[in-house]
């Protein structure tokens, strides 16, 4: 062994060692990729999370969540003409009234360091997060992950090139607080299945 680490010790360790200590342990690790950072905070959160390799997976995926939650042929609350044809074929009827059973949606981004869920008036049109649904299903793509909400909403201004959606909120809460928490305090949960394809 190296004298100058017997008389010394290994320093590096310590000072490792020192930088963790503060840490939470339940802390998600910041060198993750940003997809796995996205789905330990997403979980945390209370989201229900489904990967999917290719679209046959979602089509299966979204009929087990059907299944789980006895949603066949039922009402559903769906603005998105591109996904109107999952609902077509589990004779699903898609409205913007009479008590729907789920709100089926695409997203703005996922925001990896928060675990949340970036919507704007194009999906959510003028509702209220609150006036919407219960349960939500999300259909999303891993080329969708952004590291923060600041990267969202530059994201969407360069997307809509001057014409900016209204209504740009988050979901980050994805079951009922078990106590009062001063973080939750005015947020509105949502019981959320997230369909991630795979895109790239």
């Amino acid at each position: 062994m190296n004298i100058f680490k017997k008389i010394f010790g290994n320093q590096g360790e310590n000072e490792n060692q020192d930088k963790n200590e503060g840490k939470s342990p339940y802390s998600p690790d910041e060198n993750l990729p940003i997809d796995e950072l996205f789905t330990v905070n997403f979980k945390r959160n209370g989201g229900k999370f489904i990967y999917c390799e290719n679209i046959g997976e979602v089509h299966e995926n979204f009929e087990n969540i059907l299944a789980e939650n006895d949603w066949f042929e039922t009402n559903v609350l769906c603005f998105d003409s591109r996904l109107f044809h999952f609902l077509d074929e589990n004779n699903l009827t898609h409205l913007e009234q009479n008590q729907p059973s789920f709100y089926f949606t695409a997203c703005e981004n996922l925001i990896a360091d928060e675990g949340s869920i970036l919507f704007s008036s194009k999906q959510f049109k003028q509702f209220k997060i609150d006036e919407l649904p219960a349960n939500i299903v999300v259909f999303a793509s891993t080329s969708q992950i952004l590291q923060s909400k600041s990267d969202g909403m530059r994201n969407i201004k360069n997307k809509y090139n001057g014409e900016y959606p209204t209504n740009i909120t988050a979901i980050k809460y994805f079951e009922k607080a078990t106590e009062e928490d001063f973080l939750h305090y005015g947020s509105c949960h949502k019981n959320l299945y997230l369909l991630l394809l795979e895109d790239l």
